[in-house]
């Protein structure tokens, strides 16, 4: 089923509309655009709205947070209910200061939220855990991870990614394990901002946002996986995970794909 959704993302070439982090977006958009979406990145508060209602999907990153960020992500989240688009809401550093926190549960409380992302820290802190997140990287939890991401997409009735070594999406009523990826991964800033971009792309054209997050962590770590093969450093790991993930065919996905499929 992953090559699948690959498939018709390139096929269907959905527009996602962004409102991302300052530091990754050039990023973002070139990782859309290897999958065989479009991206816009529309920040501002009087077109944002517009915007997200001729697009397929909408992702919000509060990586490089303001509150007038906010108040513009706002205002698009409610358009893309509207039309009844996916949102996609990537919670960066939620954990490391009270801004971060208020603002995204503001989001949370303003706007459908269909899938929310973020590292281990971050997801936990959300459902009410006691962490801390330092900076934007991730620290250890002591909750069972399934059973944050479980409680977390109840409480919301969303999809919920969680990344690290292995990746964890639910639904809150099913959860996958993907573990696919490599750790050079870790040596890149922006890989978690990308992968809330593919996610968006592939919910662009997947109404099952669960099969659609994990078709897309799939895609893009197994391009991270041929990437690293022939890479001397992380410059180069960057240049041939775009090349790696443009070029990716079904016969990799099937035979690469590496995921773990339970009942919550």
């Amino acid at each position: 089923m992953f090559y699948e959704i690959l498939s018709r993302v390139r096929n269907e070439r959905p527009l996602v509309h962004h409102i991302t982090n300052w530091v990754t977006i050039y990023d973002c958009a070139n990782i859309t655009r290897m999958v065989g979406a479009l991206p816009v990145m529309a920040h501002a508060c009087e077109e944002s709205a517009e915007m997200a209602g001729i697009a397929s999907a909408l992702v919000l990153n509060i990586g490089t947070l303001t509150p007038e960020l906010v108040e513009s992500m706002i205002v698009a989240g409610k358009s893309a209910n509207r039309k009844n688009i996916p949102v996609i809401l990537d919670v960066v550093g939620v954990g490391a200061t009270k801004l971060r926190d208020v603002k995204a549960l503001e989001l949370l409380h303003s706007i459908k939220v269909d899938i929310i992302k973020g590292n281990a820290s971050e997801i936990a802190r959300l459902s009410g855990e006691d962490v801390f997140t330092r900076g934007v990287e991730s620290t250890g939890i002591k909750a069972d991870a399934a059973d944050v991401c479980v409680k977390l997409a109840k409480q919301y009735s969303c999809t919920i990614v969680m990344t690290g070594r292995e990746d964890i999406v639910s639904d809150g009523k099913n959860v996958y394990i993907v573990r696919n990826g490599d750790a050079m991964m870790g040596n890149i800033v922006g890989t978690g901002c990308m992968a809330a971009s593919v996610i968006g792309s592939f919910a662009g054209v997947e109404k099952d946002y669960a099969r659609a997050a994990v078709a897309a962590l799939v895609c893009y770590e197994i391009a991270a996986e041929l990437a690293v093969k022939y890479s001397r450093g992380p410059g180069s790991f960057k240049e041939n995970l775009f090349d790696a993930l443009f070029n990716l065919d079904k016969v990799q996905v099937n035979r690469m794909a590496n995921v773990e499929e339970k009942k919550a």
